[in-house]
């Protein structure tokens, strides 16, 4: 249940206002990544009808990448031209909430890589 809470309250919210910030690099690599995220885990869910351990493994292939980014975009600004306010400080939510979320979904993709098929949680 209370992954249900923090995927519907948090990380799809926090995810989905990349689209609100397109302006923006870091907005539009979130974007990129939601969408990809997305278009891998309804197929997931459709399949394993509910929330599953597998829809895990896409997240670490849009979050991890996005994370590294987003860090290195707040860190370095020799690649890149400043970074605005308003895009710092998303970047910073992002790198929080989807840190946050990579830890589970490591956890979660390596023990459906281990066999861990319980049945999926109803959406």
């Amino acid at each position: 249940m209370w992954v249900q809470v923090w995927v519907g309250l948090v990380l799809i919210p926090v995810n989905a206002a990349s689209f609100f910030l397109l302006d923006y690099w870091s907005g539009q690599m979130a974007a990129l990544a939601a969408a990809f995220v997305v278009a891998t885990n309804i197929p997931i869910m459709l399949v394993e009808r509910g929330m599953s351990k597998l829809m895990a493994i896409p997240h670490l292939f849009a979050w991890g990448p996005l994370t590294v980014f987003l860090v290195l975009r707040l860190w370095d600004h020799s690649i890149m031209p400043k970074i605005a306010p308003v895009e710092q400080a998303y970047a910073v939510v992002l790198i929080t909430v989807n840190g946050i979320s990579l830890v589970f979904d490591a956890l979660d993709s390596w023990r459906w890589i281990k066999g861990d098929r319980a049945a999926p949680r109803p959406v």
